[in-house]
């Protein structure tokens, strides 16, 4: 209960089943009934939780989601300053990661209220082992912009991203977003869709995401999570078509000629000139191209 003595309180951000009830944290239980203020993504699936749990919350419970957390933190953090032990928790996984929380985190640390975690599932953690991709070196993008020309710009940006790259995607958008990493990452990079972990119905999908995108097109339903092998590394030979495509993708994205040669050549641990010159062979190539193409009409 909250203390009376003047002590701050503490925020704990609990991890929740993703799937399965039985891979909820042994300690989730006693935190949901002992915590003094539960703050829930959504009310009725924490309501859901408990009575699966066979357990009762005892604290006041208040939501706490995308739409309200700008506004509802400064309240929880009155409530932790007063010495109460605030638990967050979120629709499945942990807070704080894609979810709501890191306003609260960063709002209570600033006032020096001891921030602790109850550790659970994690999506990102669980279709990366099962994706039989890379796992020495990954990183999360959550989830990609929803407009086809900002994915494509985002997509643009991680192009050459030599880690395991691990992303959230909805099912009735995960077509276009396949089809739009097959477009950027090329239609061999591999791949893993992996759908409903932990559920009756989990389904792994590995191959090339040309292949995925066709697959998707049929429909998928379910949580998704996407997860796509690194970029080409540096010790293996890049042919000259593929320099110029890594020159491009980081011209669309913004950078100068210059500097997205010279960024390529470094990834690639070539010279800058053999860069240079794949590119104006390429486009004295398609100059002359267009001129043929001219000289037939």
């Amino acid at each position: 209960m909250a203390d009376v003595t003047g002590t701050t309180g503490t925020l704990v951000l609990a991890g929740t089943p993703i799937g399965a009830v039985a891979d909820a944290p042994p300690r989730l239980a006693a935190e949901l009934e002992t915590a003094d203020v539960v703050a829930a993504e959504d009310t009725r699936r924490l309501r859901r939780l408990t009575q699966a749990l066979g357990i009762h919350t005892t604290g006041r419970v208040v939501s706490y989601f995308e739409g309200n957390e700008s506004a509802r933190t400064p309240e929880l953090v009155e409530a932790l300053a007063g010495g109460a032990r605030v638990l967050l928790v979120t629709d499945a996984g942990m807070p704080s990661v894609s979810d709501p929380g890191y306003r609260l985190v960063a709002a209570a640390v600033e006032q020096d209220i001891k921030v602790t975690a109850v550790p659970g599932p994690s999506a990102v953690l669980t279709a990366l082992a099962l994706s039989a991709l890379p796992v020495d070196r990954f990183c999360f993008e959550g989830f990609l912009p929803r407009k086809a020309g900002e994915r494509l710009g985002k997509l643009r940006e991680v192009a050459d991203e030599r880690r395991t790259m691990v992303f959230f995607e909805a099912p009735h958008r995960l077509d276009d977003t396949l089809a739009a990493m097959a477009e950027v990452f090329g239609a061999d990079r591999r791949a893993a869709v992996c759908r409903e972990l932990t559920k009756t119905y989990e389904e792994v999908k590995r191959g090339p995401l040309g292949e995925l995108a066709v697959w998707a097109a049929e429909g998928v339903r379910g949580e998704i999570t996407v997860v796509v092998e690194g970029a080409t590394d540096s010790g293996e030979a890049l042919d000259a078509a593929e320099l110029v495509r890594r020159v491009q993708v980081r011209e669309e994205a913004g950078e100068r000629r210059k500097e997205a040669i010279a960024a390529v050549a470094a990834d690639a641990g070539l010279p800058k000139r053999e860069v240079f010159d794949a590119v104006v062979a390429a486009k004295n190539a398609a100059r002359t191209g267009q001129e043929q193409g001219k000289g037939l009409t």
